[in-house]
């Protein structure tokens, strides 16, 4: 934390009397923000309370809200990262299902690639985001590990998989979602979303809101996961956040691919896609069909000559 001390070192100038030495009071810390799940104080409304985040690296492996594992914990709750165990992977690393004795509890464990997309700086940011940011549709985050360039995350186990494996990539052995099934996981996702916008201080902008990140649990209770692209939203005056372009092509906003400006509706427009998904059960981009009806947006919408 950067503190401001007073010129202790300048030399007075000679007087002729001499003062008494000042006792100096040493500077303040900083409290760290406590977890989202702490509870209100009393008066306040805890449906109406703001969640505090202001993200310090320092802070972000010394907060409490997440466990710390070994590696050789983790590695032998997925008998030694085995295939049998590996639920997924992608441009981050791999996901595998494992059961952890200290916490009697089967769990999801992201080991990340350490030459893959996601790197350290994003596995802070998630570990910072999950630890303080608590709601029935963002995903648990259990603990971390980071022994030496190890870097795992552990979450709680979502049995149904993703919305993109019911959508897009049906098993055998999966029924097709129904409408009413659909639009249940659509509004959880919804306020998964608005909880990060409207109930966090500063707020949170997702970035990286699309069907694979959309985890379904008993019942499919949708939960959003996977915040390593997660960025504090703008505060006060500022009307953006200017970053480098990051996201899934065919779910990010225009206007952030093409300025670099980053804004809550780049959400919003992301989550647009996400229900076109579910309401017609295309990908956002499939290039396996024709050059019209490649990108989803494009497809859906009206030519342009017929906007008024």
């Amino acid at each position: 934390m950067d503190c401001c001390f007073s010129c202790l070192g300048e030399k007075k100038k000679k007087k002729k009397k001499k003062k008494k030495p000042q006792m100096v009071k040493p500077p303040l810390e900083k409290p760290q923000i406590p977890p989202a799940a702490e509870k209100a104080k009393p008066g306040g409304s805890s449906s109406s309370r703001q969640e505090s985040l202001e993200p310090k690296e320092e802070m972000v492996l010394s907060n409490g809200a997440a466990q710390i594992f070994t590696f050789r914990e983790l590695a032998a709750a997925t008998n030694n990262f085995s295939a049998d165990c590996l639920l997924g992977e992608g441009g981050f690393g791999r996901v595998y299902k494992g059961y952890l004795d200290s916490v009697s509890q089967v769990v999801a464990i992201k080991q990340l690639d350490r030459n893959g997309l996601q790197g350290n700086r994003e596995f802070l940011v998630e570990v910072l985001m999950l630890s303080l940011l608590h709601h029935p549709n963002l995903v648990n985050l259990i603990g971390y590990c980071a022994d030496g360039d190890q870097r795992l995350l552990v979450y709680e186990y979502m049995p149904l998989g993703s919305l993109e494996d019911h959508l897009h990539d049906p098993s055998p052995d999966k029924t097709r979602l129904d409408w009413n099934t659909r639009m249940t996981i659509a509004a959880g996702a919804a306020k998964g979303l608005e909880h990060l916008h409207d109930k966090t201080n500063p707020p949170v902008i997702y970035r990286d809101l699309k069907c694979s990140n959309i985890l379904l649990g008993e019942g499919y209770h949708p939960k959003l996961s996977d915040f390593g692209l997660a960025k504090l939203g703008p505060v006060g005056d500022k009307t953006h956040v200017s970053t480098r372009v990051m996201g899934t092509y065919g779910y990010c906003a225009p206007e952030y691919a093409m300025t670099g400006q980053l804004t809550l509706k780049s959400d919003v427009y992301s989550y647009g896609v996400v229900l076109l998904e579910i309401i017609t059960g295309r990908r956002a981009i499939d290039v396996t069909r024709a050059a019209g009806e490649q990108n989803l947006v494009a497809w859906i919408s009206p030519p342009s000559s017929e906007v008024a």
